[in-house]
């Protein structure tokens, strides 16, 4: 405020000429002046007006001269303090490098060994700190700045000053000392007597950014993210980037453990921990998963690099990846990688040894793709894993209606050196395009683009360039799998009422296999639709089967044949048989890392399920389905405040869907906060009105509420319009309480699982 500004420079006129406003934050608003005496430039923090009415000046002051006793070479002088025209202010020198918080904003992920040599010296500068009692309170990559490339560390002690000024009435003005994101537990909780080692686990949080690109922790609320650092394992650095060597991970882990006795004692050991055994993994670590070797004919196709001025042209570079992965998922004695696991990489500049590591592949076939008006050029290029040398490498330049041409030509050249470098023996002929019409092969990579997203406005923007497509080409197989593929998901997570989205999907379905009767996705989704609608678990059971016969290396036939059939059955080493051998397929895929967790919850293991959960969200700590079966594994257990923090992450990166504010109001329930599960209930009967919601839902919420008629009527209306969710109701613990009445009993009939075996009726 400019009023405020000239009381300012009017007040510090004698010392200080106020030249601008450097930044504001939440506490202070920093300025670049002039010191009149010293003739050097300076930054002066003024903290803000309301919060020096609560300090006051005297207690404030007395606290910053322990500070300002300090003096190190990577600790930010404190030059002057004091309380002028009711400003309470304090100057250190004038940094002219940016913060690490500017350098990471342009870089995301830094450099391992530029990322240790700065947490390093802001230990050392920590280490001397401690040792004169000042804990710093605020670690945080805008409190290190970048001096002639060295780290200082600023506002040392400032948070000690404000704490000890301000005391519970620093709490009453609603300002809290420390960021959520680096803030230690012991900190966020506010317990007294918070020591060096809260520092070091900030540290920790600070130096995971660094390497991983994000903060360990984060959530739509300063709470939110506060409780995550209390209860949450962080995602382990190596799945996220395995250059950084298992000394570094493992110190990490254990700078931020939760009880503070766990950590590191000093700043130091924590510096020894990380440089034991190098900064950067050299390759010795591979996926526990992955055995010793790669096989010899395996390989990766990453998702080719869009290169075109227009970001709208993704599709292009996405659509031909997944196009050659099809292709040459169709050769013979060779491993192909599935889609998801290879666009996992997507956008992230990993080393093509660290990929292969991870895929356990022997080489990887990555490209890109740029298109200027009508002409497209395509690279691509093979890489052996092991030593990143080029195998073979070539560009394509075609005008864009010939894209099948491209495709033909790299299928060629690419099949023939496999041929002779990884399979040993001729190889086949190029599989051919899967369409014949330029433009609705276009919109099927389009459509096929956004059902990758598989989030519900994804799928749906898919359905109408699937449609498109088959108006272009109605002989076009692959968009009726399109099809048949997005009513089913729509209709499994309950965005579509059954009737409609299953009655679509094997009409998709169906025309799909009467055109091509060799799709193995399309048999997938044909299978889903006689079990989760139909009922028909033979005629399901024998798709699924079929499926994977003509389909092999396609993961989501073993995924949905485990989830949506064997599972429901009870058949649970079998379901864990199938998911498995789809996770091989497709290793980095986090639904069916999910679902592996899923065949441990249904079958009682809680506490596997839990562990099995909790890795996937080391993958992606993001992932809404792995936050909603881990609370409702954390619910069968009594651990209901666990469960609810679960629910209600999901709730948040789910947009509300239907299923999840479902499993928190179930967790309200049971815990005893009815009045909330009740809000939440009435919510889902008037979305109901507008849109579908299944009754299996609205049964489970009053199932949790204790009203077994209500229950019982609502599974009554889910069968009568064949709710998807119903085919899980045998084994689904939350239902436990109905399972022997009668009513329940006819149910489960009806469904089918009178054929359920015998181990099943007993386990149950």
């Amino acid at each position: 405020m400019p009023d405020l500004l000239d009381r300012l420079k009017t007040a510090l006129a004698d010392r200080y000429t106020i030249e601008y406003e450097l930044g504001a934050g939440g506490m202070a608003t920093v300025y670049l002046a002039e010191d009149l005496k010293h003739h050097r430039k300076v930054a002066v923090k003024v903290l803000r007006p309301e919060l020096a009415a609560v300090l006051g000046g005297e207690r404030f002051l007395r606290e910053i001269e322990i500070v300002a006793r300090l003096h190190h070479p990577h600790i930010l002088a404190l030059y002057d303090s004091g309380q002028t025209g009711g400003f309470l202010h304090y100057v250190m020198p004038y940094v002219e490098g940016k913060s690490l918080r500017n350098w990471l904003g342009r870089e995301k992920q830094l450099a391992v060994e530029a990322a240790i040599q700065i947490t390093g010296e802001v230990a050392d500068a920590l280490s001397y700190a401690h040792s004169h009692d000042v804990v710093h309170r605020d670690i945080k990559p805008e409190n290190i700045l970048l001096d002639s490339g060295h780290a200082v560390v600023a506002d040392f002690g400032i948070a000690r000053a404000l704490t000890a000024a301000g005391g519970e009435q620093l709490t009453g003005t609603g300002l809290a000392i420390g960021t959520p994101a680096y803030m230690s537990p012991e900190q966020a909780g506010g317990e007294p007597g918070v020591d060096g080692r809260s520092d070091i686990y900030s540290l920790a949080c600070v130096l995971y950014e660094m390497l991983a690109g994000d903060p360990p922790f984060t959530g739509p609320t300063a709470q939110a993210i506060m409780a995550r650092h209390s209860l949450d394992s962080a995602p382990r650095l190596a799945i996220i980037r395995r250059t950084v060597s298992t000394s570094v991970d493992d110190a990490i882990k254990r700078a931020m453990a939760k009880v503070p006795a766990d950590r590191f004692a000093t700043a130091a050991e924590f510096v020894a921990a990380l440089t034991t055994g190098g900064a950067v993994q050299t390759g010795a670590r591979a996926p526990a998963e992955c055995g010793s070797e790669p096989p010899p004919n395996s390989i990766a196709v990453l998702p080719f690099v869009n290169l075109s001025a227009d970001s709208e042209n993704e599709y292009l570079s996405d659509g031909l990846s997944e196009e050659l992965i099809y292709g040459l998922a169709k050769i013979g004695g060779l491993h192909v990688v599935a889609r998801t696991s290879a666009f996992a990489f997507k956008g992230k500049p990993e080393d093509v040894r660290t990929i292969g590591q991870r895929l356990n592949v022997s080489v990887v076939l990555e490209g890109s793709v740029r298109k200027a008006g009508h002409r497209i050029r395509v690279t691509a290029r093979l890489v052996n894993v092991t030593d990143g040398y080029e195998l073979w490498s070539e560009h394509y330049d075609r005008q864009l209606d010939d894209i099948f041409a491209i495709e033909d030509d790299i299928s060629c050249a690419i099949i023939e050196v496999l041929k002779f470098r990884l399979l040993g023996e001729p190889g086949p002929a190029a599989a051919t395009p899967r369409t014949g019409d330029t433009e609705a092969y276009e919109h099927y990579l389009k459509g096929r683009y956004q059902w990758n997203k598989r989030t519900e406005s994804g799928v749906r923007k898919g359905i109408d360039w699937f449609e498109r497509a088959i108006k272009h080409d109605a002989h076009g197989a692959p968009a009726y799998a399109g099809l048949a593929d997005s009513y089913a998901i729509l209709g499994i997570y309950g965005a579509m009422a059954p009737k409609v989205s299953m009655t679509k999907a094997k009409a998709a379905a169906l025309k799909a296999l009467e055109i091509d009767d060799t799709l193995a996705e399309a048999y997938t989704s044909l299978a889903c639709v006689k079990a989760v609608y139909e009922w028909d678990w033979e005629g399901a059971e024998r798709d699924f089967q079929h499926a994977i016969k003509i389909g092999p290396s396609y993961p989501t036939s073993r995924h949905w044949y485990a989830i949506n059939l064997l599972t429901p059955l009870g058949r649970f080493n079998e379901a864990l048989e199938q998911i498995k051998h789809a996770q091989k397929l497709d290793p980095l895929s986090l639904v069916i890392n999910t679902t592996v967790g899923l065949q441990y919850y249904f079958a009682g293991q809680y506490d596997r399920a839990i562990e099995e959960f909790l890795e996937t969200l080391e993958m992606d700590p993001k992932f809404g389905m792995a936050h909603f079966f881990l609370g409702q594994a954390y619910e069968q257990q009594s651990r209901y405040q666990e469960a609810i923090l679960a629910f209600q992450e999901a709730v948040s990166l789910s947009d509300r869907s239907a299923e999840t504010v479902t499993g928190l109001a179930h967790a309200y329930a049971i815990s005893g906060t009815h009045a909330k599960a009740e809000a939440l209930l009435q919510d889902l009967l008037e979305r109901g009105e507008r849109s579908y919601v299944s009754p299996t839902l609205i049964a489970q919420i009053h199932l949790g509420l204790g009203d077994q008629k209500s229950t019982l009527e609502w599974l009554e209306r889910a069968y009568e319009i064949r709710a998807a969710d119903l085919i899980w109701l045998k084994v689904r613990p939350v239902f436990h309480d109905v399972r022997g009445t009668p009513r329940f009993a006819a149910l489960l009939e009806k469904v089918g699982h009178e054929r359920v075996s015998d181990d099943l009726r007993e386990a149950t």
